[in-house]
């Protein structure tokens, strides 16, 4: 991991007091709600439906146990609403008939309190925490070098990257370095604080790519040229929302040292000409759009201007890549058993392996490593009961405690909201399922149905149309079977509670999107979605496969598109069922399409 320096850590700390200040100035009435609100927002604070929510940033999905502790005393001591705060949220939701009915009593079941949130973009979010304590939680997220710096506002967010960066057998070279570098240069870049929007960028160092760089404003692949040098690929205007668009080649090949001048180019003819006048069409995906060739013209005579001006001034020299590639080496695992360990551990071996549930748990949540000693093993955050990527402070004290045993202290945040031990002995893998059993975070189900990703939805978010975790536990609990999700297969199953699309359902193989109709909750749903991963194929937005259905009938829908892929799909020649997705693009959308429209008026018959 990263190792924050003297001046890194002094700077996270200043930011800290200084937020202090400024809320304490609010709280005195000398900052007004206008002048607070940037201020609060550059710091990663908004205020949600019902109370404040803190955005924590986690670059390209690293965190150290000693942060997940800190994670967890966040969830334990400061995410926890007053009884009155928490009772006025259900009365809210109660007034807008939100809620089920359970014995004529209203149940605010997705109201809960003393998690944190996995983020698609690998950031941790909490929902409760009072704005009179966010101070002391600066000071505290400040103690593990963590902030919420630039994760809100328009300007260049948290860089993302592969979970399996720097360990994954098919890796052409180690993204972090690359995203350490970024992150650093665009910190409180000056020219880049007030974008026309918001700015995502992320990398993939891999063959498959596992960091969906299709889908964003700057998408970047590295790769070697013909002459084995080393350079990236660059994709601009990705992205999902109201006009969900995949990123364009810009380049080809760019050598990795003019990476940051690259950039610059690219962002600075973005804040030049994308569109200020219209949040909507404020992304630079737009601009791309509308502009095409001579949107690219302008950034290569912008490049040249800057390397031949201007002295090319963000060359990565060889020293800087090396100070900070310094921080990415594997860390040393001492494997040596004496005595009583060496029994307890052949115990536990022998246990492990004459139960089935620990050979699934070895084909689904176990994956390889570029050393064959090692495994990178994910632990599921997806069970019933538990709002996809939650994490209550139990399970995040436990997540520490088991990246210190088995993963040396480290851990990353996935894009699918789990967690993932990039560092495991394979001779201790044994030992981590029991532990990670008894705990509840070893469920087989990565990559299948119930490995969603949903946002918190209108539970939480102001700007959502209709709730998305409500959706995601009805589906969870039809399909509890492990033999039926494995006879299913891999799947995509993304929920989002607005057009903003945090669920990334456009990229679903099914996606659900929340819409407002008539002030009530319906879901529009997509098909044939694709991240652009080894399953998926390129980078693809879904289809819409018809009218808008309610709440009660989409688990009817997900389970006749389930069962017309199960009618329709073939038996490749290795004797393994053809993928959804495959059987989706075969056949075509037609059939899927009647059968969820078909479910849609069926229930409608029964009611």
């Amino acid at each position: 991991m990263y190792q924050y320096t003297e001046f890194d850590k002094q700077f996270v700390r200043n930011r800290a007091a200084q937020y202090r200040d400024q809320l304490e100035r609010y709280y005195a009435g000398r900052l007004s709600d206008d002048e607070f609100r940037p201020l609060r927002l550059q710091n990663g604070w908004y205020i949600q439906r019902y109370a404040p929510m803190l955005r924590i940033a986690v670059p390209y999905g690293e965190i150290s146990s000693a942060q997940l502790r800190v994670m967890a005393r966040i969830a334990r001591d400061y995410d926890q609403p007053d009884a009155e705060l928490l009772r006025e949220a259900q009365e809210k939701q109660w007034a807008l008939g939100e809620v089920p009915v359970r014995g004529g009593t209203p149940v605010a079941t997705h109201l809960k309190y003393g998690y944190g949130h996995f983020t698609t973009r690998t950031n941790v979010q909490f929902n409760w925490i009072p704005l009179d304590k966010s101070a002391d939680v600066m000071e505290l997220l400040a103690s593990v070098n963590m902030h919420g710096i630039q994760t809100s506002g328009n300007c260049i967010r948290n860089i993302t990257s592969d979970e399996l960066a720097g360990v994954a057998p098919d890796e052409i070279a180690d993204p972090r370095p690359f995203c350490e570098i970024m992150r650093q240069w665009s910190t409180l870049h000056p020219e880049f604080a007030f974008l026309p929007r918001k700015f995502k960028i992320a990398v993939n160092g891999a063959r498959e790519d596992r960091a969906a760089i299709g889908w964003y404003d700057v998408g970047l692949q590295l790769l070697r040229n013909e002459a084995g040098d080393l350079g990236f690929r660059v994709q601009v205007g990705g992205g999902m929302g109201r006009t969900p668009i995949i990123g364009a080649v810009v380049r080809e090949f760019l050598p990795w040292d003019q990476l940051l001048n690259y950039l610059e180019a690219v962002i600075r003819v973005y804040n030049r000409w994308g569109r200020r006048d219209n949040a909507w069409k404020a992304r630079i995906k737009i601009l791309v759009k509308a502009e095409g060739p001579k949107y690219i013209e302008e950034v290569e005579a912008e490049y040249k201007a800057i390397v031949e001006v201007d002295g090319a001034p963000h060359t990565i020299t060889q020293a800087v890549f090396d100070r900070v590639a310094a921080s990415f080496v594997a860390p040393e695992l001492k494997r040596e058993r004496k005595g009583a360990d060496a029994r307890l551990h052949e115990i536990v071996r022998s246990d492990a392996e004459a139960d089935p549930a620990y050979d699934r748990w070895l084909q689904r949540n176990v994956a390889g490593h570029r050393n064959p000693e090692l495994r990178a093993v994910t632990l599921s955050f997806k069970r019933l009961g538990q709002a996809p990527g939650d994490a209550d402070a139990q399970q995040l004290d436990t997540a520490a405690e088991l990246a210190e045993c088995f993963s040396a202290g480290e851990a990353r945040v996935t894009h699918e909201q789990n967690l993932v031990l990039p560092w495991v002995h394979q001779d201790d893998l044994p030992e981590l399922w029991a532990a990670a059993r008894k705990a509840g975070l070893a469920k087989p189900n990565i990559g299948l149905l119930t490995d969603m990703i949903a946002c918190p939805g209108g539970d939480f978010c102001s700007l959502a149309n209709a709730r998305s975790l409500p959706i995601a536990e009805a589906i969870t609990q039809r399909y509890q079977d492990l033999d039926e999700l494995y006879d299913i297969g891999e799947i995509d199953l993304n929920i989002s509670g607005c057009i903003n699309s945090c669920g990334h359902h456009h990229a679903g193989h099914i996606g659900i999107l929340g819409v407002d109709k008539d002030g009530k909750e319906w879901y529009q749903v997509t098909l044939g979605g694709a991240n652009g991963d080894h399953l998926s194929g390129p980078a693809t937005p879904g289809k819409v496969v018809g009218p808008s259905f309610s709440a009660a009938e989409v688990p009817e829908v997900v389970e006749a598109v389930l069962d017309t892929y199960r009618r329709e799909r073939r038996t490749e020649a290795d004797g393994k069922a053809e993928a959804f997705i495959a059987t989706l693009r075969r056949v075509g959308l037609d059939p899927f399409k009647a059968a969820a429209n078909g479910a849609r008026f069926a229930e409608k018959e029964t009611v």
